[in-house]
């Protein structure tokens, strides 16, 4: 048997975090069984969906790297074919047409809750031979069992029993004819040949009814495992104010996918006291029947300092491409300044986020520096006036410009001045960045570039003037 896993999305909102793992637990068990992971977009509710909220869930997954190996399916698009499974299951009797009006639903519902009863469809055309005189056009429910029981088996959870009379004949067809969402996930699942479920357990009271459905057509039952849900710090739901939002936003705050990636594998799921995951380790060790049964807590601290771990570990070619990004949507031009890769491993040190590297690299990409008043107050002043200008003057004829070059100029030049080495570091680094912080100051030099160093020096020593 081929693993054949499914992620389902529905596109009335954007791709957040708990979406987010249900998609890498399920992405990691295909890559794991070597099978296939099929997206599929749950767009039923026509009212609510929209095209901004499929980018959103498309981009997300490509820019995590969760790519599928089929789709992305849109169930707007197979309707027709909805129809025709639910004439088949009203031709063999599995399903029947109801006719009855809202208020009539509405009075029965009210019925049952002043008697303290669940509130259910209690089957008033489950057994029409003939349709009412009515104008009212009906719905289809399906013919749920009256009897017996239904066990879900979970990879979770464990096996879950639910009573068949417990459970009501759920409408699968509206009066419109547009096809509900319990139903269009049983057809869907069967059809895209699914072995193994893997979401939310908010989903497990619809699970007992799906089986039902599955085993009206015939259907293969998938493997079913519901995740626990995530929380906030404060053990309430996970929303907005804890960081439930956009996976994009994630992007836009400068993580790595990698860190959000590896972060959310742990969010429920362990392997001893390992923290740090590579992708193939990821692959290799996740198992759906390891995950917790109990809910996991969303932690933001720690996602950073998985964050930058990564940013100070991984091969600086690959940050570089995502640091790319961020320092294009800072409007940097590129191509007047060091290579990124380089400015990587000299900056890995000192943020968290690649926003935050890109935000305090701006000043290698720009011909003027901003600076920083208190900075120049402190540092630029006159009795440093002679030592930027003779810095100056050697830094203009030192060739090659690299790092040692620099570092053993500005150490032997301070030696000749008799002058404590912090005494001209940080007015020159001033002098250069605008600010007090940087790399080191001979790397920093190397990476802006001996013309625009000298530049900015001399800038400098015109501004004491």
């Amino acid at each position: 048997m081929t693993v054949r896993t499914r992620f389902a999305p529905s596109p009335t909102g954007y791709l957040h975090i708990g979406g987010v793992r249900t998609a890498l637990f399920s992405w990691l068990y295909a890559r794991k069984h070597h099978g296939q992971f099929i997206l599929r977009i749950e767009d039923t509710d026509r009212e609510r969906s929209t095209e901004a909220s499929v980018d959103a869930i498309l981009q997300g997954l490509d820019w995590l790297g969760l790519h599928a190996d089929e789709g992305p399916f849109y169930q707007t698009h197979r309707f027709d074919h909805y129809k025709t499974v639910t004439q088949q299951l009203l031709d063999a009797g599995h399903a029947y047409h109801c006719y009855c009006s809202k208020e009539r639903l509405e009075n029965l519902r009210n019925q049952q809750l002043a008697t303290q009863q669940k509130p259910r469809y209690d089957g008033h055309c489950r057994h029409l031979k003939h349709p009412p005189a009515t104008d009212i056009p009906p719905v289809v429910r399906f013919k749920n069992p009256q009897a017996g029981e239904v066990v879900v088996r979970d990879l979770v959870k464990g096996p879950v029993i639910f009573n068949n009379q417990e459970l009501d004949d759920l409408i699968i067809a509206r009066s419109d004819g547009t096809p509900t969402y319990n139903f269009t996930v049983v057809v869907d699942d069967w059809e895209m040949r699914i072995t193994h479920v893997i979401r939310g357990d908010d989903h497990l009271n619809n699970t007992p009814r799906q089986i039902n459905i599955l085993q009206a057509l015939g259907a293969q039952l998938p493997e079913y495992a519901h995740v626990p849900m995530i929380l906030g710090s404060d053990g309430q739901r996970l929303s907005k104010r804890h960081g439930a939002v956009s996976v994009l936003n994630y992007q836009e705050a400068g993580y790595l996918p990698i860190a959000l990636l590896n972060y959310l594998i742990r969010l429920g799921w362990s392997h001893g006291d390992q923290e740090i995951f590579s992708l193939s380790e990821m692959i290799e060790l996740f198992d759906i029947k390891d995950v917790n049964k109990a809910p996991s807590t969303f932690n933001p601290e720690k996602l950073t300092w998985l964050n930058q771990h990564y940013l100070k570990n991984t091969d600086p070619v690959e940050v570089a491409q995502h640091l790319r990004w961020h320092c294009e949507q800072l409007s940097l031009d590129l191509s007047q300044g060091p290579s990124l890769p380089e400015l990587v491993k000299a900056q890995a040190e000192r943020a968290k986020t690649l926003r935050e590297m890109a935000l305090n690299s701006r000043y290698f990409f720009i011909e003027e520096v901003e600076f920083d008043p208190s900075a120049v107050q402190k540092h630029l002043t006159p009795e440093i006036l002679p030592l930027l200008t003779e810095l100056s003057n050697q830094f203009a004829q030192l060739i090659p410009w690299q790092p040692t070059n620099i570092h053993d100029l500005i150490h032997k030049f301070a030696t000749d001045q008799q002058v404590k080495l912090g005494k001209i570091a940080q007015p020159l680094r001033v002098a250069i960045t605008g600010s007090t912080v940087s790399p080191p100051i001979d790397v920093t030099l190397h990476l802006i570039g001996r013309e625009r160093a000298v530049r900015r020096i001399q800038k400098a020593v015109s501004l004491i003037s």
